[in-house]
């Protein structure tokens, strides 16, 4: 009886601490049951033949330190220039062409697209690394960092090219080192000398230059020399051949901030000939040749030469027209105004050739009408005589020269024969009179006006020909 009380007082007990132990389960927070059964189910995932599969941790939720932090932005000034106070930062500069888009002679400018990259170390910007690997950034971080104030002196328009993001990278080194690139396409002035034109030789530079640090404060220098500037195999241009590409150094000085370091970027471009060739040159000297054609149209026909010169000059005068239309209005002469100028003083003198040629062919005319009078008015005593001369000579002067194109040279023989006819016809003590008349009237036919003409056939193209000898061993040089 005894032993049976004792058993359900200990199983009374019992029932209560289990009913407790419950009711403080059911009584904590849920956030420490999850944790309880999360840890419960790892340590049965670690069983050996565990059916639940173990997951991997989730890599994105890490916590990295950002790289704000492992450069230390926020412990430094990023606003003044590395080692302010000491001695000038080195900057090196090297730059890559990749395209040289216009050259124009009238805005005197050239577009050049390029890669500008500058190297110096900030030792603020060192981090640890045991790899020794460089970190890169984009356009967002250069603007918390100081970078070098570099600008393009006597640019017109530059920008940095932005698409699809901003064209800018930066590379950092452990040890400080810096890697800034960009690129950029600038239009800068080029002074052209266009004395030589078309057959000119033009050199252009592109200035690179800090704007606020003088010497003293940045140290501007080409990285690798003259191999700092690397080119595309590929760089053409319509109009000109690329010669040469060079860097140099100069010193720039400013009287009111100081000296500077100045890096330039030299190219010389040689124009091409060819199209001014066939668009000025052959053009102007077809003129000129076309306007030596009317030498051999016969003088009296006025409506076949006086036309063609009048259209030779107003071609030359398109061709010049034309040409200044394009170019600057620069206060010199150029080498491709010399030679129009010329061609179209040769073409206006080929029309003032037929001019006095047409007059001294209307002067001998009237030379010759008024000495046909003479051996009728004078020399001839009866008027028998004076009346046969008179209806021979008409008849003569109806048959010959009636003749339209006969040759001046005819015109002479006929006039001897005319005199030679009134010789034949007079008396012997009037005939030294006639005679006397007779060489008046051939001294008054001696000039030839055709002789122009033939002269002018040999002096013309000889006088252009020594023109363009002269003309292109001075500027083909």
């Amino acid at each position: 009886m005894h032993a049976d009380v004792c058993f359900l007082l200990c199983a009374c007990f019992l029932s209560t601490g289990a009913l407790q132990t419950c009711s403080q389960t059911r009584s904590l927070p849920a956030f420490v049951r999850s944790k309880r059964e999360t840890s419960r189910r790892e340590r049965e995932a670690h069983k050996p033949g565990s059916t639940l599969l173990m997951r991997s941790p989730d890599v994105t939720k890490a916590p990295f330190t950002k790289s704000e932090q492992l450069l230390e932005l926020d412990d430094h000034d990023f606003t003044m220039r590395p080692g302010f106070g000491g001695a000038a930062i080195p900057v090196g500069v090297d730059v890559q062409l990749e395209s040289l888009d216009t050259i124009s002679e009238v805005d005197m400018d050239f577009t050049i697209t390029l890669y500008l990259r500058h190297y110096w170390k900030d030792e603020r910007l060192s981090f640890p690394s045991n790899t020794n690997q460089s970190m890169t950034f984009d356009g967002r971080l250069v603007k918390k960092i100081w970078v070098p104030d570099t600008f393009f002196v006597h640019s017109k328009r530059s920008f940095i090219h932005d698409t699809t993001t901003e064209n800018v990278m930066l590379r950092v080194y452990p040890d400080g080192k810096v890697l800034y690139s960009l690129r950029v396409t600038v239009t800068a002035m080029c002074n052209m000398d266009l004395s030589h034109f078309p057959l000119d030789t033009q050199t252009c530079s592109l200035e690179i230059e800090s704007y606020a640090y003088t010497d003293d404060d940045l140290m501007l220098y080409w990285k690798r020399g003259n191999k700092s500037l690397q080119t595309d195999e590929k760089i053409s241009l319509s109009q000109f051949l690329i010669q040469e590409f060079h860097t140099t150094t100069k010193l720039a000085f400013y009287s009111s901030t100081g000296w500077y370091n100045r890096l330039y970027i030299n190219f010389t471009l040689r124009r091409h000939i060819f199209f001014f060739l066939l668009q000025t040159y052959f053009p102007a000297t077809l003129m000129v040749m076309l306007s030596w054609v009317s030498f051999w149209i016969d003088r009296r026909a006025v409506p076949a030469r006086v036309p063609l010169g009048i259209t030779t000059v107003l071609t030359m005068s398109t061709i010049i027209t034309g040409v200044n239309a394009s170019m600057p209005r620069v206060s010199y002469i150029k080498a491709v105004d010399i030679y129009l100028w010329v061609s179209f003083v040769f073409v206006f003198l080929s029309v003032i050739e037929y001019a006095a040629v047409n007059y001294l062919s209307t002067v001998q005319e009237r030379k010759i009408q008024s000495s046909r009078q003479l051996p009728c008015s004078c020399g001839m005593t009866h008027p028998g005589q004076m009346m046969m001369m008179s209806s021979s000579y008409s008849d003569m002067d109806m048959m010959t020269t009636g003749n339209y194109g006969m040759s001046e040279l005819n015109g002479d023989k006929q006039e001897q024969f005319l005199v030679n006819l009134v010789l034949d016809n007079e008396q012997g003590t009037q005939r030294p009179a006639v005679t006397s008349k007779s060489s008046l009237l051939i001294d008054t036919h001696a000039i030839d006006t055709h002789a122009i003409d033939k002269y002018s056939r040999v002096i013309f193209p000889g006088a252009y020909s020594l023109f363009n000898i002269i003309y292109w061993s001075i500027y083909l040089q």
